[in-house]
């Protein structure tokens, strides 16, 4: 008993020296592979403020924390475990959940743009919980964090391919993909929502700063204030690129890999890109816009396709229930 104790805490220390040593090597695979989804997260910060705005000052923070968890919570205990085995067992899976969820981040940013083109007028389902009433709050938290759950998929899913790439040929266990991927799971919540309690607290740190006493403090006060509403419609504005600019390069570059394995799309951006690179002195600044402003458009179209699919479903389907109840 005494010789398999002692085997035991030797295995024990030996994988506590393994785990120390390779600490490092699960950071840089975090922030390498987290890097690929930046995207999204941008996405993410930029869709999360509206959840908030309008609310009570004293609410908005508690609101953003339970968003935050509920995000967290998200990643970790039903997102993960899935990647992981998908990861393991099925990679080819990971690139058609990729293109699914691509298909619906263009759909989102093409659904907003052609909304924008269209002048619809926000209605009631898109007034904050404090306008509609202190019922409509918890109902606010479970739709971010809905909302919140497909985004954090695909940063997910996104950075579990950027950690295959990045460690192709190279032997790593599940448990290191699994403590990398829940790293990266933290990191991105922690920076999106700090960042997201950071903007909608702008304005109330402005207003104390217009209070002081000193001049300085009020004009930065003043300027604070005067900067949220700008800030919060470029936060759309970027988000709605970002979702177009991400949702249409994973459709771009999924349609490459497997298991589709065709270049009728890849091809000619790839070349593009590459015309572009041989440019000297910034071929590699057009090179990446290049590529960045043909999947956006892609983006746009597919989503435009998806819009108007749903549209035509949604219109058949009241003119069918219309004629049902005129019928009856």
């Amino acid at each position: 008993m005494a010789g398999g104790l002692v085997g035991l805490l030797d295995d024990v220390a030996a994988l506590a020296k393994l785990a120390a040593a390779s600490v490092d090597d699960v950071g840089v695979a975090a922030a390498k592979a987290s890097a690929k989804a930046a995207g999204v997260v941008v996405d993410d910060a930029a869709v999360t403020p509206a959840y908030v705005q309008g609310l009570a000052a004293d609410r908005e923070l508690p609101i953003i924390k339970r968003i935050a968890m509920g995000s967290l919570k998200n990643k970790l205990l039903f997102i993960l475990p899935v990647v992981l085995v998908l990861t393991e067992y099925a990679p080819d899976v990971i690139n058609v959940i990729l293109m699914f969820g691509g298909a619906f981040l263009c759909y989102e940013g093409a659904h907003k743009i052609i909304h924008y083109l269209q002048g619809h007028e926000d209605t009631d389902h898109d007034l904050p919980a404090v306008i509609k009433g202190p019922e409509a709050e918890e109902k606010t938290i479970s739709g971010a964090i809905r909302t919140d759950f497909i985004l954090s998929a695909e940063i997910m899913v996104i950075s579990s391919k950027g950690l295959i790439e990045q460690q192709e040929g190279i032997e790593t266990g599940i448990v290191q993909q699994g403590f990398t991927l829940a790293l990266i799971a933290l990191l991105i919540t922690v920076v999106v929502y700090g960042a997201v309690g950071l903007i909608v607290k702008m304005d109330d740190i402005g207003l104390a700063m217009t209070r002081r006493d000193d001049e300085a403090s009020k004009k930065t006060g003043t300027a604070l204030v005067a900067a949220m509403p700008i800030l919060l419609k470029w936060l759309t504005i970027i988000g709605t690129a970002a979702m177009l600019w991400v949702g249409g390069h994973i459709i771009l570059a999924g349609t490459h890999d497997s298991p589709f394995n065709w270049n009728g799309l890849y091809g000619p951006v790839h070349d593009l890109e590459e015309a572009l690179g041989d440019v000297g002195g910034i071929g590699g600044l057009l090179g990446w816009l290049g590529n960045t402003v043909a999947s956006a458009i892609l983006g746009f179209i597919v989503g435009a396709i998806i819009f108007g699919i749903i549209t035509l479903v949604k219109g058949k389907g009241d003119s069918d229930h219309g004629e049902a109840h005129a019928a009856h």
